[in-house]
């Protein structure tokens, strides 16, 4: 919960959608798992849209999150 990218990425939140970011860690970002053991120490976060029912043949996302992600990492690129 120390991380630089997270605190700008808590900060772009709460610009864009006039309230705190929800943060927690899950048993998830299997992206960052693999990414960090090759770079130990990388400051990272895993982040995206809310899928429901994952890695079952009833997956689906949420479309309008996906929006909100998009805008989210459009304005956090800018930032860093």
């Amino acid at each position: 919960m120390q991380s630089e990218v997270l605190e700008v990425m808590k900060t772009a939140y709460q610009d864009l959608f006039g309230k705190p970011a929800h943060v927690l860690a899950i048993h998830a970002g299997l992206e960052c798992g693999i990414i960090g053991e090759k770079n130990p120490g990388m400051d990272m976060i895993s982040f995206g849209p809310t899928i429901k029912g994952a890695h079952s043949p009833d997956e689906c996302i949420d479309c309008a999150s996906t929006e909100k992600f998009w805008d989210l990492l459009v304005d956090v690129l800018k930032r860093i």
